[in-house]
């Protein structure tokens, strides 16, 4: 079934509005995270270009457009959503969207709201971000080293960052700190960065640098496989696999000597998309049925087109019925091109 054959005024007669996102191997979709903007106070150098071209404002989706969206997923099953960007508390009055997702939470008909943040905001927005139903929060940082940091986030201060943190915790948010692994800039001090991270109660997710979108620099240079981070780390600490999952893609271990976890996100070592119960929506309103592939929907304009949500979640479910099996993740060496054009901040961290 193609988009062109469903019924704009609902005609059909089987309303699926709400029925389960189920696609075509058996896997049940109640993940989702969306992209409330591709803009960011950042440019880390293997995420963006530095001189980036953002998308222009008529072209993104209202919040109250995004709410209606999220809404129709939450009714078709999705139980855990998170906000992402681009920096997601960059969005201008994105605090309305987080309220109305978080009248969910407390109706029961959401399980968790969470967003991933580079940090940079939370120390305005820790608070509000609880009082909305907001339990959990990763926080994007790859360094402690104030130079180091500024170096790899081009324009970012560590110092709020760190503040942000303070304030997160403050106001009883638990904190996940999620740190890219990179070969010759980071790898050293992973080690204290887990110590630290366990120190303050705050789990550490190391993340494979992925291959998506141009950037000013070879990715190759920088490559580490966490299989081979790992071997290090158990040259240190005593690591012990565990059944711990957050709704991720990040595979977990017991650190015995801090008493904390570690997760392992490994889409180039080890592919994690037989579990996947996730899909990706853009602030434009695409949607991505996989972060490693090209395939897409346009949701805007179904959700523009007619007032009826019934149309609406048809189109959804035509979007799942293509949920490919898995990513095609690869380190391009001979050719140094990504594996996916479009950047991350498109798509959603």
């Amino acid at each position: 079934m193609n988009n062109a054959a469903i019924d704009r005024n609902g005609a059909q007669p089987l309303d699926s509005s709400t029925t389960p996102m189920i696609d075509p191997f058996g896997r049940t979709i109640t993940y989702l995270r969306v992209s409330v903007t591709d803009r960011c106070d950042f440019r880390c150098s293997y995420c963006m270009a530095e001189h980036m071209t953002f998308l222009p404002k008529k072209d993104l989706l209202t919040l109250e457009e995004l709410h209606r969206l999220c809404s129709a997923f939450i009714a078709k099953g999705v139980r855990k959503l998170r906000l992402t960007g681009g920096e997601p508390l960059v969005r201008k009055n994105i605090m309305f969207l987080v309220r109305e997702l978080g009248k969910e939470i407390h109706a029961g008909r959401l399980d968790e709201l969470t967003l991933t943040t580079n940090g940079s905001q939370l120390s305005k927005f820790a608070a509000e971000l609880a009082d909305c139903g907001v339990r959990r929060i990763n926080v994007s940082l790859d360094t402690r080293d104030h130079d180091k940091f500024r170096q790899i986030t081009r324009w970012g201060e560590l110092s709020k960052v760190l503040e942000g943190i303070d304030a997160a915790q403050a106001a009883g948010l638990k904190v996940k700190i999620n740190a890219v692994a990179l070969k010759g800039f980071n790898d050293a001090e992973i080690p204290e960065l887990m110590r630290w991270a366990h120190g303050r109660g705050m789990d550490l997710t190391l993340i494979e640098t992925m291959p998506m979108g141009e950037v000013d620099e070879d990715r190759t240079d920088h490559y580490l496989p966490l299989s081979e981070m790992r071997e290090r780390l158990e040259t240190q600490f005593t690591l012990k696999d565990i059944p711990y999952r957050t709704g991720g893609p990040a595979r977990y271990v017991e650190v015995a000597e801090t008493g904390g976890r570690l997760g392992l996100i490994t889409p180039l070592t080890h592919n994690f998309c037989e579990s996947c119960n996730r899909v990706r929506l853009t602030c434009t309103g695409t949607l991505y049925m996989c972060l490693g592939q090209n395939d897409a929907a346009d949701l805007r304009a179904a959700l523009r087109s007619t007032d009826h949500d019934a149309y609406l979640s048809r189109v959804i479910d035509e979007a799942i019925s293509r949920k490919p099996k898995g990513h095609d993740f690869i380190i391009d060496r001979e050719h140094n091109r990504p594996a996916v054009a479009r950047h991350m901040s498109v798509t959603g961290g």
